[in-house]
């Protein structure tokens, strides 16, 4: 399986990522100890929504729809209360 996460910064909860991966506990985990370079700065994070896909063409396109659409993003923060 692969999938597509949104992780919410728990020292800075306006600060969302969005990513893809085949091991989601293993990324989240990269995620919380400075493994990845955006995501370093704003450790903890939390896995607070996911989709999984049989195929990683899916995935990966799933993750570029929200990160092309920005209008996504900020109807996601609208809900979360983070704006």
């Amino acid at each position: 399986m692969f999938y597509v996460y949104l992780l919410q910064s728990q020292s800075n909860p306006k600060k969302l990522y969005v990513g893809y991966t085949s091991f989601l506990e293993d990324r989240l985990e990269q995620h919380n100890t400075a493994e990845s370079g955006y995501t370093s700065r704003f450790q903890p994070w939390a896995i607070i929504y996911y989709e999984a896909y049989g195929k990683r063409t899916a995935a990966i396109e799933r993750e570029r729809q929200f990160k092309r659409h920005a209008n996504v993003m900020i109807r996601l923060k609208s809900r979360l209360g983070l704006q």
